[in-house]
């Protein structure tokens, strides 16, 4: 291959890896918000609404924006349903599991659980392509699963909760996002992932709207002015931008090195639960992080 087009795949890959890191620190914060919006005593459902209903616009805008700025793709006579199923079980599904889930576990806890999708895409990926896992991406994992658990060691599990079904909900979101992103992967190159990611997440926030509008009276939609900021927080900086950050991230290094990366998620609850919600940072989860670093970087270094 020649020099120059050996560079610019490099230069790609960067691009790519650059965008789901920043993917993984956006995604990472919703924890946080989420425990901080618990405070002011609003459920689960409802403030799942409240977060698509502050980012349906968005996703409308997009759709009718790539609409008019690029033609149609490749897209096959099924692919449509096959990315509205994609979004509905990537970011409906794994979004109301996650929030059920965190009524129950902390957030360094449900951190833990959720980043097992790493694992989950690379068993998924390579039982669907018939292609084996390589030594570096399995020592990655390796690295990185050591790493998250150092980081959780001293989390406490809230002995007054039912710890076991807020893992149980979490780990099933860790999984319906594992299958989003390995499907993703194809559909994207098919849609392009701006009109991927804006035709997934419109109906994935029609969903949630639908499910609160059938379980909630509408006077439960009336929340504090800080819930209403965080949801909006949530939208933009932990559902928007991210959901997009991710699909480029996805088009340019593919799914299983995305995922691999996404790694990174953990680390930067860490540091945000440290910060935001006064939570310890001891030895355990400096070292922790530094292996999670370490496994992200054999992935992406050569």
């Amino acid at each position: 291959m020649p020099a120059t087009a050996v560079s610019r795949n490099s230069a790609i890959a960067a691009q790519g890896a650059l965008l789901v890191v920043l993917a993984a620190l956006g995604f990472s914060a919703k924890a946080i918000l989420v425990k901080l919006a618990y405070r002011h005593g609003v459920d689960a459902v409802t403030l799942l609404a409240l977060r698509m209903a502050f980012s349906l616009p968005f996703f409308l805008a997009l759709a009718w924006w790539d609409a008019r700025r690029t033609p149609p793709g490749t897209a096959e006579k099924y692919d449509g349903l096959a990315a509205v199923g994609l979004g509905l079980l990537g970011y409906y599904l794994a979004s109301l599991l996650d929030f059920l889930g965190l009524e129950y576990i902390s957030a360094g806890l449900e951190r833990l659980i959720l980043f097992l999708y790493p694992t989950l895409v690379l068993l998924i990926s390579a039982a669907w392509s018939k292609r084996r896992i390589s030594r570096r991406e399995a020592a990655a994992v390796v690295l990185s699963y050591l790493g998250i658990a150092l980081v959780v060691a001293r989390e406490p599990l809230l002995p007054e909760r039912n710890w076991g079904t807020g893992a149980a909900l979490v780990f099933g979101s860790a999984l319906a996002y594992a299958v989003y992103l390995v499907g993703s992967n194809r559909l994207i190159g098919r849609f392009g992932a701006t009109r991927f990611t804006a035709y997934g997440m419109t109906m994935a926030c029609t969903a949630c709207l639908a499910q609160f509008a059938a379980t909630h009276p509408l006077e439960a939609a009336k929340a504090s002015a800080p819930v209403y900021g965080l949801s909006l927080a949530m939208a933009v900086f932990c559902t928007v931008l991210p959901s997009l950050l991710l699909a480029q991230g996805i088009q340019r290094i593919g799914a299983r090195r995305a995922a691999l990366i996404g790694s990174l998620g953990p680390v930067a609850t860490l540091v945000l639960a440290y910060l935001v919600l006064g939570e310890s940072m001891g030895w355990e989860q400096l070292l922790g992080s530094a292996l999670v670093l370490a496994g992200v970087m054999m992935v992406n270094l050569k």
